[in-house]
């Protein structure tokens, strides 16, 4: 394996703002597959979020687009979040280059986008709202080298292969087509087998140390959920998600921890793009010790420092669950899943369990809690309060309060 990206044989432009980035050896999916990139071939990348891919395909595009010859690379990401920080990641990689590089999202106006796409070298989309600008003519890819297809398992998820393939369709045939993807699942391989070349596949390890990365799970009532989350949150230590499957159940759990005064935000599909930037923002600032969030919200967010995984419910697709662990015990450092189960999440966990046996997930004995009176319901719609091992003395009408350290 390449130890130092001069090994990679990158030219002095990228190795220039790489070292300004602060990194200073490239990681295992880095190593492996940037070369067969340089050389132009079509890769597929098995990695998972925070595996530096980013870079990787990002150091391909930067080295083949010329100055002022319009559109020559496009990048595909499922959400808008990811579309934002891939921008980023390419802006810096791009240092002392007169590139134009372009983000495009819905949710947000058009014409400003339009205006952009005239002069833009670089574009990174999502697959809908890129298909709405060609459609309208307002982008040309007829002389597009490099595509990317990030995050690709999610786009096909959220049911984006009809606008993927319709995209793909519109570019060039002769190019450079690069797919990212946490996992190589038949639709994958289906679609990188009608549109890459002879593509070389890279699987590198999952960037999750599993010797730092703990698993764990409560039984616990579904009326109780809530005071054990508070519990558990008041014992723990540094950054923590905590992940819910729907929006309701979001707004649910980020109201009762804030008014229990504990120092959380959220973000879901249903708030706009500034909003949510400014949100996650703060969370990586560290202005916040708690983000409430659903998997589409959160997918290929860049956030670091989490040390804590609180899965309040456990998703449908087992995928998910992978996604979610993946956002802690990175790059050495130690991290911790604790997955919550009510009666109605046993059957998601078994198929987790089934599909990753090699996880190693332990039952814990429930801690004793205080009972705390929720505000507002679940999703099931019944009212959740918390069973703990004494009654409340009906101080501060019912409600146990802690403040954000976890002290009541």
């Amino acid at each position: 394996m390449n130890n130092t990206f001069e090994d990679i044989g990158l030219n002095s432009q990228l190795l220039t703002a790489i070292n300004r980035l602060g990194y200073e050896e490239p990681t295992e999916i880095q190593s492996k597959i940037i070369p067969h990139i340089m050389e132009g071939k079509d890769v597929i990348g098995e990695s998972s979020t925070g595996s530096g891919k980013t870079l990787a395909f990002g150091c391909g595009v930067i080295n083949k687009v010329e100055e002022g010859k319009g559109l020559q690379a496009l990048i595909l990401a499922p959400t808008r979040e990811l579309v934002d920080q891939v921008r980023k990641e390419i802006i810096k990689l791009a240092l002392n280059r007169k590139l134009f590089i372009t983000s495009i999202y819905g949710g947000v106006g058009m014409s400003p986008q339009i205006e952009e796409l005239k002069r833009t070298n670089i574009v990174i989309a999502t697959p809908g709202r890129l298909l709405d600008h060609h459609r309208r003519g307002n982008i040309n890819l007829r002389n597009l080298k490099v595509l990317v297809l990030d995050e690709a398992d999610r786009m096909l998820d959220m049911g984006f292969i009809d606008d993927i393939e319709k995209v793909i369709k519109a570019c060039p045939k002769e190019r450079q087509t690069m797919l990212f993807s946490a996992t190589i699942n038949p639709k994958i391989k289906l679609l990188s087998k009608r549109y890459l070349t002879s593509p070389i596949d890279i699987k590198a390890a999952k960037y999750v140390d599993p010797s730092k990365l703990t698993q764990i799970y409560y039984d616990v009532h579904k009326n109780s959920r809530i005071s054990l989350l508070l519990h558990l949150l008041e014992e723990k230590e540094g950054l923590a998600m905590v992940f819910c499957n729907t929006r309701k159940m979001v707004d649910f759990v980020t109201k009762n921890l804030r008014e229990n005064k504990i120092s959380a935000v959220s973000i879901h599909g249903g708030m706009t793009q500034t909003k949510r930037t400014k949100i996650i923002d703060q969370f990586n600032k560290g202005k916040n010790e708690v983000l409430v969030c659903t998997d589409v919200a959160a997918r290929g967010l860049h956030i670091q420092d989490v040390s804590h995984i609180f899965n309040y419910e456990i998703p449908k697709d087992s995928t998910d669950y992978v996604h979610r662990i993946g956002r802690t015990a990175r790059a050495g450092e130690s991290g911790k899943v604790v997955n919550l189960l009510c009666e109605y999440d046993h059957d998601n966990f078994g198929r987790v369990k089934t599909d990753y046996r090699n996880f190693n997930i332990e039952k814990i004995e429930t801690p004793k809690f205080k009972k705390i009176y929720a505000v507002g319901t679940e999703s099931f719609g019944k009212p959740s309060f918390g069973r703990g091992p004494r009654r409340n003395s009906g101080r501060n009408n019912g409600k146990v309060h802690y403040n954000n350290r976890g002290r009541r």
